[in-house]
């Protein structure tokens, strides 16, 4: 099993724990670190939809809730049953970005279709705060 096949794997098991009681799509995802440590994570909707809170975030923040910091990711699989390949949407596209800046995308929906982007393919022209400065 080669790595993008076992990040799926994680990936998919988080989905089993999605609470998408709204909108009936779940999904899973999985966060690889430099050091081979992996986060998972799911969607947990809300009454309120923006209370809301993405697969993707999910694993992000719980990496970072550890002590993981920026530029510590490489690899993020996102996996639902619902459709094709989904990829992150633009909110959990900005935090891919401000925390893994490199990052590899691996999304895989209910048939055998893959799409592998970087984050910069994802989100070109990024709010980036360090141009602030």
């Amino acid at each position: 099993m080669d790595a993008n096949e076992t990040l799926i794997g994680h990936a998919k098991k988080a989905m089993a724990n999605a609470k998408a009681v709204y909108s009936g799509f779940k999904v899973g995802a999985a966060l690889q670190c430099k050091d081979g440590k992996i986060f998972t994570g799911c969607n947990v909707e809300s009454s309120s939809y923006g209370l809301t809170i993405c697969a993707e975030r999910c694993a992000v923040f719980k990496a970072l809730s550890e002590g993981y910091e920026k530029g510590d990711f490489i690899a993020l699989a996102v996996v639902t049953e619902k459709s094709g390949p989904i990829s992150p949407c633009g909110a959990c596209r900005q935090v891919l970005w401000d925390w893994a800046p490199e990052l590899e995308i691996i999304c895989k929906g209910k048939g055998d279709d893959m799409l592998i982007r970087n984050i910069k393919q994802l989100l070109p022209e990024p709010f980036d705060s360090d141009n602030l400065k």
